[in-house]
């Protein structure tokens, strides 16, 4: 099966693990406090222990810290007891067969923004990075989670893509502007302002 041929959040697992064996568990990620190490701890977490989704789900929820909390406690464990190659080796994997993020039809929600996220979480924090070209059927494979992250943007947005002519929608009451392509648009509601490549009026 060629790389062009697997689904996108399968090249985007397989393209960040690499990219971490190369780095090393010491360099840095876009996730404020996090080192490389912190960053595949917490997704080999996620792969293979559902009860730490509810505390990753729930993030940022006052009501909820304590199950983040326990989330949070699972990945320092895994980070300081077990080989940082050993770990970026069970990111690599993925999930066990029984978890639902394993199955095709899960995967791609629950892995697409995920991994494309988390990969330019670690290219971006990097000295030399630069964008990088996605055809136009990955762009619209991260077009449809821009909605749901978008959701959490104070205020409103109305997304509008730069890579398709009239593509545009609008999240709650509209407020600003945001220009670019998916996964600039992605980065930036996720969180990633300060290396999103988007225009905002």
């Amino acid at each position: 099966m060629s790389d062009s041929s697997r689904p996108f959040h399968d090249r985007e697992r397989a393209e960040l693990a690499d990219l971490l064996d190369k780095l090393g568990p010491d360099a840095p990620t876009c996730c404020e406090g996090w080192t490389t190490a912190h960053l595949a701890a917490h997704l080999a977490v996620r792969d293979r222990r559902p009860d730490s989704m509810a505390g990753f789900a729930l993030e940022g929820v006052s009501a909820a810290r304590a199950l983040t909390a326990r989330s949070h406690a699972m990945e320092d464990r895994l980070r300081t007891s077990t080989p940082f190659a050993a770990v970026v080796d069970r990111v690599r994997s993925g999930p066990p067969p029984w978890m639902p993020t394993a199955w095709p039809g899960v995967a791609g929600v629950a892995n697409t923004a995920e991994f494309a996220i988390h990969h330019e979480d670690v290219r971006r924090a990097q000295p030399d990075w630069a964008p990088r070209p996605l055809s136009p059927t990955d762009q619209d494979a991260l077009w449809g989670p821009t909605s749901l992250f978008a959701r959490r943007v104070r205020g409103g947005v109305v997304l509008r893509r730069t890579d398709v002519d009239g593509a545009e929608k609008r999240i709650g009451d509209g407020g600003r502007t945001l220009a670019g392509e998916p996964l600039e648009l992605l980065l930036w509601t996720s969180g990633r302002r300060d290396v999103a490549r988007v225009t905002v009026s």
